[in-house]
Parts: C-alpha cells; structure tokens; sequence
C-alpha cells in the first residue's frame, strides 16, 4: 500500500495496548516504528497467551504479541538507569513522535519527558485518567476506562451484571484517536503555510476515547433527566432488530426497524400481512410492542438456518449479518477478495493469519506488516547505526543491564 508517512520516525515507548497501537497505526501508515522494551522481559504482552509451541526447548510464542508487536524494530532499553535516559534522549533528537502509556509522571521522574527531549517531538501520551486531574495518579487498565467512560454500564441486559465487551476496546479506542491527533499535531508542526516547527503533546486517557462515543447519553442526561441504561441487543426507540436465534446454533442480525425495511423484513419472511396490519404501522408502534414484533421475526429465523436468512434478506434488500467468529471470517470470500486478512512471517512462529492494516489508501490492497520483533534484535541498527554508538560501546551497555 502506499506510506503517506514514509520519512517518519515513531518510538513506542508503550506496555500493553494502548500507545503500542497508536505507533503501529503510524507504523502501517509509513511510519519507522522503533519499539523499547525493558532489557530483561520485554513486554508484558509477550507473557499473554495463546500461545504456540517454538522450536527446541524454548518458551512458548505469545500469538497476541504476534500481532501487537508487527511492524517495528526491537530494541531494548532501561529507562531507570540513568545512561538508559541519555541514550533515549539521542535516540528522541532522531525522531518525530512517542507512543507512552506509563503513569503521568513517570517519565518526568526519569527525566526523558517532553520538556526533556527535543521539542519537535510529538508526544502521544495515553493514560487512563488523563496527565493532570484529581484521578491521573491512579494505576488502571482497559476495565477502568470502559467502566468510567460510562461504557461498562450500558453493556448486556438490564436486570443482569454489566458485560465487558468482548475486547480490550478502550485500549484500542484511544490508539486509534491519538494517532489522529498525533497526525494533526505533525500538519500543525510541519505545514507548508509556516508550521510552527514544534511539536506538541497529544493528552489521550483510556475514559475519554470512551467518553466520546457515548451518542446522546451525556445530553440526555443534562436536558431530560435521562439516565441511559442496557438495553441488550434492543434499542428502546426501534423493532424488530435483534440478534435472533437460528436453526443451526447461529445468530443473525437483522435490522427492520424503518418503515421501508419492514415492509421488506415482511416480504422475506412471507408475512405481507404483518406489513398491513395497523398495529405495526409506525416505527413507534414497533417499538411500543417490540417483544411481540420480535418474538414473530424469532419465530421464523428459527426455523431456518443462517445462511438460508442471510440469502432471504439479501434478495430482499433487508440489512442482515449472520454473528461471525473468527473462522467464518476466513472462510468468507469478501473478506479474502478484498484483502482483510494478511500473512505475516512471523520471526518466531512462522506464517500467521491476521487482521490486515485498516483502513486502506486509494483503494490499493494493504501488505502485511513485518514480523513482532524478537527482543532486543535491532539493538545494533538502533543503537549503533541511528543513534551513534561503537560496537565496544553497545557491548558494553548490553554487559551492565542498559541494553
């Protein structure tokens, strides 16, 4: 695919998710991506299974880090040490950019914050509560921003325990807004039209990509007293739509709640009659006797099997998806035709499926991302080559703990 941000230098400075996937969102956009990890460990998320057995007698291969850690070189680095931060600084004076999620305050102890380094460089700086704040001092993870971000409570039914949903979405959430707002605070820096040649700090907590998304629920709130509560697979204000049950263990989506797509719904189903009966005439009728409207459509994709509801709607132009896991996705020919999934040769566990980057540019199929580097494997092209260092040098960095 094309790199828009070929010539860009990213650090990713980050643990986990959340600034790991803002650097490798620049990475698949261009960017360099150089990752830092700690000299003995590396990222927790080479701990997080599943895993696949390597060769020999080594440890097993974390699959998640496979695809988290793609795209970047590897070096390793620590950060308490004081020749660590001065090493970092140097490396910071090559690039434009760096990823960090470690709690507010940290780096600036270890004085490689932003007033410590160049100050071209742009600062994506997650957290889960923010960089200032009465609660920015807290430790937390994806649950806390999803929970505060006042997901958590409208996640599953309303007389059942709030659901997380399925992945770590706040973590994800906020890499995706802060690489947009990385990207701005570049175009700010560099533009033609007299850039201010500085670069900036992008203040991005796990709460507020969450926050954000919230749709009416903050106004609601303020001006009617609304407190949005679960509501499952339902919306209070429009039916029939669930995800009803099939005859083959499946679930499928369905989406009838305008006037025009019930009527099609009606068509699919082989009720026109349902159509023409005054009880469903408006959408504020469905939605007044949603639990009958729907409980009819059950009745007939019950009986009948995914695929069989799927081919029905689409022939009748009704919006439909069948809930797929992950091996419908790779068995379903529109995901293979436009390219959706990549194999990457991975250094470690070989080819592997995965996500394709997202989203594509000028239409052009994206390629797949270099392997998850091993840890520390371009500590000489890192060290030696960007930053300067004699191999006598990284030698001996690499004997006392540094690298």
């Amino acid at each position: 695919m094309s790199e828009p941000l070929a010539g860009l230098r990213v650090i990713d400075l980050g643990t986990r998710i959340g600034a790991p996937f803002c650097a490798g969102l620049l990475g698949e956009m261009g960017a360099e991506v150089i990752k830092i990890e700690q000299p003995r460990g590396g990222d927790f998320m080479r701990t997080i299974g599943p895993f696949v057995p390597t060769e020999g007698d080594g440890p097993e291969y974390s699959l998640w880090w496979s695809v988290e850690g793609r795209g970047r070189l590897g070096a390793t680095l620590d950060l308490r040490r004081p020749d660590g931060q001065a090493l970092f600084r140097r490396l910071a004076a090559t690039a434009d950019v760096v990823c960090e999620n470690f709690r507010p305050g940290t780096l600036e102890e270890w004085h490689v914050g932003p007033s410590d380094c160049d100050p071209r460089l742009v600062w994506a700086r997650i957290s889960v509560f923010g960089q200032d704040g009465p609660y920015s001092p807290r430790p937390g993870l994806d649950r806390m921003g999803i929970a505060y971000g006042g997901l958590l409570h409208l996640t599953g039914y309303r007389d059942r325990p709030p659901v997380r949903p399925g992945v770590t979405i706040s973590d994800y959430l906020t890499g995706t807004f802060a690489a947009e707002a990385v990207i701005a605070a570049l175009y700010r820096r560099d533009r033609a039209d007299g850039g201010t040649g500085i670069g900036g700090v992008v203040d991005a907590p796990l709460y507020g990509s969450i926050l954000r998304i919230l749709e009416w629920t903050i106004a609601g709130q303020d001006r009617l007293g609304i407190t949005r509560q679960r509501e499952g697979n339902r919306l209070p204000n429009s039916a029939p739509l669930d995800n009803y049950p099939t005859s083959d263990g499946k679930f499928v989506c369905i989406v009838g709640g305008s006037d025009a797509n019930f009527s099609r719904l009606c068509e699919a189903m082989g009720r026109p009659d349902l159509a023409a009966d005054p009880r469903w005439s408006t959408l504020a009728q469905r939605a007044a006797g949603a639990d009958e409207i729907n409980g009819i459509v059950a009745d007939w994709t019950s009986g009948l099997s995914a695929t069989a509801i799927e081919e029905l709607c689409v022939a009748h132009d009704v919006p439909v998806a069948a809930a797929y896991d992950a091996a419908a996705i790779l068995s379903d020919p529109h995901f293979a035709e436009r390219g959706d999934i990549v194999v990457v040769d991975d250094s470690v566990a070989g080819p592997v499926k995965q996500q394709a980057p997202f989203p594509r540019l000028d239409g052009q199929r994206p390629s797949a991302p270099s392997s998850a580097p091993r840890l520390g494997e371009h500590n000489r092209q890192v060290w030696c080559d960007l930053v300067g260092l004699t191999s006598s040098e990284l030698a001996a960095y690499q004997a006392d703990g540094t690298i």
